[in-house]
């Protein structure tokens, strides 16, 4: 009895875990389709060094907002180049003030480890030291040194001079101390902008696992049941094998009259409950005895089991499982099965 109860646990445990590698999968495509993680590094950049666009900020606070204008709207990120890093950057006149312009020298300082993606950048992650590197370098083309430079930052506008100006003073005008404190600053910044990816990150998981569960219409409830059913009736086939012919009986009630008792048990032993729980998919995949493997349209089956109430509880316990995320259910079938890594 011990041993059934662990094959439902490792059987629901696996099944979750599948649709979660799905639902993350999906969402890596997309992230990497839209070049998302690389959208949100440049709009941070361009609101930090430039300050907003028009009284309206490239990367809001809110997570509605962030949804409004990432990925579906204006990109932040700045045209490729493939040529190498300018020997000086020269900085717009003070009483200049350029929309773009400190992002855009900052990325005249980086642009060597960039490839070409739709004629934007591809850079997604600036290490904090070699920020700190790349404002030392824009400040060194400046007669005036680091403060003559943030006296510029300061007639531009840019909200970037509040911090740096911050970081000069403590720095006591000390240019390695400085450097260290806008690494400091800078890798503080990314956690903070990390934090906000991750926010985005969770509710597009939870809209994109309410649409895998719906179009899959797993329910997580009958498929336990199904694990069940299915247990038994192997249990069964080995009483069969062992020499127990009072279960035969039993066995046929699943076969038809014209289909042999041994091809009706070797297509259902052939077909576990793990493969069945996308049957009743919008879309099904056929994996006939001989021949190709078929996709079939499902539609009327799916919308009349999608409508079912009797069926809502199975999928909410679906959706609330693809919630914890495809690391934790890998964590707990490790724990059952005493699957180790190799370190």
């Amino acid at each position: 009895m011990l041993s059934l109860y662990i094959d439902l646990a490792i059987g629901l445990i696996l099944t979750f875990l599948l649709l979660s590698l799905l639902v993350s999968g999906i969402n890596e495509g997309i992230v990497r389709l839209l070049a998302i993680r690389s959208k949100f590094l440049w709009a941070y950049l361009r609101d930090t060094m430039d300050g907003a666009d028009k009284g309206r900020a490239w990367l809001p606070a809110k997570i509605r907002d962030v949804f409004a204008v990432l990925p579906f709207s204006r990109d932040p990120r700045p045209a490729h180049s493939d040529q190498p890093a300018p020997v000086e950057s020269t900085m717009p006149a003070a009483e200049t003030k350029s929309g773009d312009a400190m992002t855009t020298l900052l990325y005249e300082r980086v642009r060597e480890i960039d490839h070409p993606k739709t004629g934007r950048t591809s850079i997604a992650n600036i290490p904090p030291g070699r920020f700190a590197v790349a404002m030392l370098e824009l400040a060194a083309s400046d007669p005036g040194g680091v403060e003559g430079w943030l006296a510029k930052l300061k007639a531009m506008n840019s909200p970037l001079y509040g911090h740096l100006m911050g970081v000069w003073e403590g720095a006591q005008r000390d240019l390695d101390r400085f450097r260290q404190g806008v690494e400091t600053w800078f890798d503080g910044e990314m956690q903070r902008l990390s934090l906000l990816y991750k926010r985005y990150v969770k509710w597009v998981m939870a809209a994109l696992g309410l649409v895998v569960v719906l179009l899959f219409s797993v329910d997580g409830l009958q498929y336990a049941k199904t694990l069940l059913r299915d247990n038994a009736l192997r249990t069964g086939v080995a009483a069969v094998a062992s020499g127990d012919p009072a279960t035969v009986a039993e066995l046929k009630q699943k076969c038809t009259a014209d289909v042999q008792l041994t091809d009706c048990l070797t297509e259902t032993l052939s077909s576990p409950a793990l493969v069945k729980i996308f049957d009743n998919a919008i879309v099904s995949l056929t994996f006939p005895a001989g021949g190709d493997p078929g996709v079939s349209w499902n539609g009327a089956v799916w919308w009349d089991r999608l409508t079912t109430p009797s069926h809502w509880p199975g999928f909410l316990l679906t959706y609330v499982a693809l919630l914890f995320g495809a690391s934790f259910w890998w964590d707990l079938l490790r724990r059952i099965t005493g699957i180790k890594l190799r370190r």
